[in-house]
């Protein structure tokens, strides 16, 4: 008798055997148990995750006479004949073969007669989705009314490629990836059936491997078992399998994580004159990032790593001292060169520039520290727009000022109606700010502006569009710009802001305010110098640092005025 693989060997006879499928199995039983099955099941779900072999365990618990539960006996002549695959009521049919209208046709004249000696006909298409649309249009009546006698029961990888108007007649179950350590589990058992030992490394790189398919594990293993006689090697593992040890992996993010490129080279051509599959290390390396990424958030990583106990500790010493944005700024290159990878005739040489390329990259900064930096950006830009005092002769300012003298209320009274208030207190000439100012109209405007804004606030949007158009001995003249509201404000106000006008030159000063109408140069020079600020602000360095880190592009730039 030929050998046979551990696949069909230990293939399950029962629901309970069934690995990691455990939400679909409990749902038929039940439906078993209360008689509620339904007369057209679809299975969808990864290949070798058992589709085929649900339905097999359903076909015959459904024609088993001899059951005492929902799982069938598989000792009568029905459940043998299912096992065996000859049973002359339960019809396996290959869709992908068998996918014309006439051979529809045919099933549909055939399911007029009843069975032979079992209480269901039942039928199993297997890729059912490979049915042609004719064909799905023929089965489309049948399948909604079959006869009482008659059960369908389809399996398909892809069930989006079949038409609304059949999935609308099924219940479907879906079956799902079968996770990692279920699969290590059950070969560990399998192997302990058999007599070989196993590390749990090895099965560890062969249920990998398998990306949640059984069957593919199974398969998998026989080719190990095969190359050896009562003790598996890990060494021969990764290459009997033709992939890349979890050892190398590690080494090659070691190496990436410390930026050390002499050593990933080194490894990376190791790898190479293996004979390894490049694009193949790449993408296991991008999962291993990934993963790291979990590890490091430090929250259900047991759930969001599909991968053994032992190596998620593993990851968690080689993540210490990196920063979730350092993974994920390694990750997010990988990814983007993840192309240019696959479809470079010299994978080689493009995985090494695509690490060098990641290593030259500057560390991100923690998007707090960015905020603060930005939000220091804005205050030194707001600091320089029109009508804005600079920092220094701000700080000059407030040490050479005077302090606001006091008035009596029998002065203000005297000056209430009258445009000059009182004189201050008079100082030397060598203290007057307008003795150090004169030579500075500019200066001397923005310096009494501040005071105005200090002192009263509400009055600052409109100081701000404001300048200083003519100053005397005993005069000043401040210009308004546009606005007849704004000048109604300032005149409001006159009389506090002479008061602040005095106290500022430590004499009598007279204020006289106007309005102006802006005109086309006046438009033009204003807009000159808000293009002048956006383009300081966009080529900022911080600006452009933050647009490179997020991917982003500028929108819009506003020129602000602090109120």
């Amino acid at each position: 008798m030929s050998y046979l693989v551990l696949a069909r060997k230990y293939r399950p006879l029962t629901f309970e055997q069934v690995i990691g499928q455990e939400h679909v199995t409990r749902t038929l039983i039940n439906a078993i148990s209360s008689d509620r099955v339904a007369h057209a099941i679809l299975f969808s779900g990864p290949r070798g995750t058992g589709k085929t072999t649900i339905a097999r365990i359903l076909a015959k618990a459904m024609n088993c006479r001899e059951r005492t539960s929902a799982n069938p006996c598989n000792s009568c002549k029905s459940c043998k004949e299912i096992t065996s695959g000859n049973a002359a009521d339960v019809f396996e049919i290959d869709g992908a073969s068998n996918n014309s209208v006439d051979q529809i046709r045919d099933l549909r004249e055939n399911i007029k007669y009843m069975p032979q000696h079992s209480p269901y006909k039942i039928y199993i298409i297997d890729e059912v989705h490979m049915l042609s649309i004719a064909a799905f249009n023929a089965l489309l009546k049948t399948l909604e009314e079959p006869p009482a006698h008659v059960m369908f029961l389809f399996a398909t990888t892809e069930p989006h490629k079949i038409p609304v108007t059949i999935l609308s007649r099924c219940q479907r179950h879906d079956l799902k990836r079968i996770r990692l350590e279920t699969i290590i589990r059950h070969m560990a058992a399998l192997c302990d059936k058999e007599g070989i030992a196993i590390e749990e490394e090895s099965l560890s790189l062969i249920a990998r491997e398998a990306g949640g398919c059984m069957r593919d594990a199974l398969s998998l293993l026989d080719q190990i078992l095969g190359c050896t006689t009562d003790r598996v090697d890990p060494e021969t593992v990764p290459e009997l399998l033709g992939i890349t040890s979890r050892k190398n992996i590690f080494e090659l993010s070691g190496a990436v994580l410390q930026k050390n490129i002499p050593d990933f080279l080194s490894f990376l051509d190791e790898i190479y004159i293996q004979g390894k599959d490049l694009k193949k290390v790449y993408s296991d390396l991008i999962e291993h990032f990934r993963n790291l990424l979990v590890v490091r958030m430090g929250k259900r990583e047991t759930d969001l790593v599909n991968t053994p106990a032992h190596e998620i500790t593993m990851m968690k010493q080689q993540v210490e001292g990196i920063t979730e944005m350092q993974l994920s700024q390694i990750l997010d290159t990988f990814l983007k060169e993840e192309s240019a990878i696959r479809f470079s005739s010299q994978p080689k040489v493009a995985f090494e520039i695509a690490v060098i390329k990641m290593a030259q990259i500057a560390p991100s900064v923690p998007i707090e520290t960015l905020i603060r930096k930005l939000d220091r950006l804005r205050t030194e830009w707001m600091n320089r727009a029109p009508g804005r005092p600079d920092d220094c002769f701000e700080k000059s300012h407030e040490q050479e000022r005077p302090t606001t003298p006091q008035y009596t209320e029998h002065d203000k009274q005297k000056n209430k109606h009258e445009e000059k208030p009182a004189v201050p207190k008079k100082t030397t000439e060598g203290d007057k700010p307008n003795a150090i100012l004169s030579k500075d109209p500019e200066r001397i405007w923005e310096a009494l502006r501040t005071v105005m804004c200090k002192d009263i606030p509400s009055l600052a949007p409109t100081l701000s569009n404001s300048v200083m158009s003519q100053i005397s001995d005993d005069k000043i003249f401040i210009t308004v710009k546009d606005s007849s509201f704004n000048l109604n404000r300032m005149n409001t106000k006159k009389a506090a802001l002479a008061e602040i006008c005095c106290s500022f030159f430590q004499k009598q000063m007279g204020l006289v305010l106007d309005m102006k109408i802006d005109t086309d140069n006046d438009r033009k020079e204003k807009m000159n110098q808000e293009r002048r600020l956006k383009d300081e602000a966009v080529q900022h360095p911080l600006v452009m640092d933050a647009i490179e880190i997020f991917n982003g592009n500028i929108v819009d730039v506003k020129v602000l005025q602090e109120d």
